[in-house]
């Protein structure tokens, strides 16, 4: 302090000489106006050296082929949204995120600074105000919030804008997935008596059956049988096209899905490369398809000119493409009318693959059936097991430790054990010769016996 006049010697310090260790660097960055027309500047302090206070700048700088001087978390998030490509779904999931959590709490961080304490107050501060709110996060949505989170940090680690990605080394509760439960009859009973419902449920055979009967004479009836018995996801199932498939040979190829965004809807590659694939139409399938083709033929007939061919299997009565949405609507109305347990419409493909795999078929061809890239997602997703099933298993498995043991299955009875068929016949064998010796003494002694008429030949 300058003792004349009371105030910070700042740069005219007389202490800060060459060669002193006196005094800090500070840096000071200006930004581009920001919307609001007002300035806007970055300054940080405490820097013992100069060479360190450069190298914080450069840290703090965005490269030329930024653009626009995208410094703060929430101004990158911005460009990032607005860069991306893919699933229109996938991106409405980024922008819910990004408008609801990451720009509210994080948007003012600079992004070159951002850190893992500022990811764990973020996340401690979310979870602390919906609890307020008696609305709770589950884990599996905290995730989600930071695998955004990380996807967008990746970008920009690609961009060089920062050289670590702290979204990468949060520590957040574990997400666990939820196991498809079978409606059983007991479960059934407890819905009926509580309401209290599974998160994710399968009908049995019987209670698919059952839907699918009730709605034969529905006009989306075919859509639903895809769906129940070969594990189309809905948007596969508004997407799939009358070019894609081939009733004569039984087989529809799903290369195409349509999504709703914003109001609007958009044709979209399949969610996987592996979701690509061809799929095998049963009899019953092929029928329902042939009669859904036949109502189409007639609706377009009834509505003349004002009818649009889109070429879509399933269509509004306009002809226009269906919107995902309305399947699931929908189906929770058919739901409620007849009375059935409760189920997603996505838990109608989590049914196909328990049917299939109760049905016995392999759990590689159920793979292939859903369009999923691993065989681990498909065992740990769709393996929920009818009842039947299980109880198959579980017989086998006692029946196998019970016959061990000796005891047989289902009571406290010992096995009685059995000699050996061959055993059986040494001790026949035996016996006879035992008996024909003493009913026969001269036989002993080697002596011939007389044959008399009607006895059977004697050898000696």
């Amino acid at each position: 302090m300058d003792p004349r006049t009371g105030k910070a010697w700042g740069d005219r310090c007389p202490a800060l000489v060459a060669g002193r260790r006196h005094g800090s660097w500070y840096l000071r960055l200006e930004l581009p106006v920001g919307s609001d027309g007002r300035r806007r500047r970055i300054r940080r302090g405490g820097f013992t050296t100069r060479k360190a206070a450069e190298e914080a700048l450069v840290q703090l700088r965005m490269p030329s082929d930024a653009g626009c001087g995208l410094v703060t978390v929430g101004e990158w998030l911005i460009h990032w949204l607005a860069t991306r490509t893919g699933a229109a779904t996938t991106i409405s999931g980024y922008a819910s995120h990004v408008r609801l959590y990451l720009a509210p709490y994080l948007g003012t961080v600079v992004l070159a600074e951002l850190s893992v304490a500022h990811l764990q107050a973020m996340f401690a501060r979310i979870a602390r105000e919906h609890r307020a709110r008696g609305m709770p996060l589950t884990a599996a949505t905290m995730n989600r919030i930071r695998a955004t989170l990380r996807t967008a940090l990746n970008a920009a680690l690609r961009r060089g804008l920062i050289s670590d990605n702290p979204a990468a080394r949060i520590e957040l509760p574990t997400a666990r997935r939820p196991r498809a439960v079978v409606w059983t009859a007991e479960r059934v009973r407890h819905w009926q008596r509580t309401g209290e419902r599974p998160p994710v449920a399968v009908w049995t055979a019987a209670q698919t059956a059952e839907f699918l009967d009730a709605i034969k004479d529905h006009p989306l009836y075919a859509a639903y049988h895809l769906i129940a018995l070969r594990g189309l996801r809905r948007g596969e199932a508004a997407g799939l096209r009358w070019c894609d498939v081939d009733l004569e040979q039984g087989v529809a190829v799903i290369s195409q899905q349509i999504q709703q965004h914003q109001g609007h809807l958009a044709v979209c590659p399949p969610k996987t490369a592996a979701s690509a694939r061809v799929i095998a139409l049963d009899r019953t399938s092929v029928a329902a398809l042939r009669a859904h083709r036949d109502g189409q033929r007639k609706e377009r007939k009834q509505a003349g000119e004002g009818y649009r061919d889109s070429g879509y299997v399933f269509t509004r009565p306009s002809g226009d493409p269906l919107v995902p949405d309305r399947l699931s609507r929908t189906f929770r109305a058919l739901i409620a009318e007849h009375g059935l347990p409760p189920i997603r419409l996505h838990d109608l493909r989590h049914g196909a693959a328990t049917l299939a795999l109760a049905a016995g078929v392999e759990l590689k061809v159920v793979q292939d059936m859903l369009g999923h890239s691993s065989i681990v997602l498909t065992a740990d997703t769709y393996t929920s097991v009818l009842p039947e099933v299980a109880h198959r298993a579980a017989e086998k498995t006692a029946a196998h430790v019970m016959k061990a043991r000796g005891v047989v299955p289902g009571t406290n009875r010992t096995r009685r054990r059995t000699p050996s068929r061959k055993k059986r016949r040494r001790g026949k064998r035996t016996a006879s010769r035992s008996s024909a010796s003493t009913a026969h003494p001269a036989r002993q002694l080697g002596h011939p016996q007389r044959r008399r008429s009607g006895d059977p030949a004697v050898r000696p």
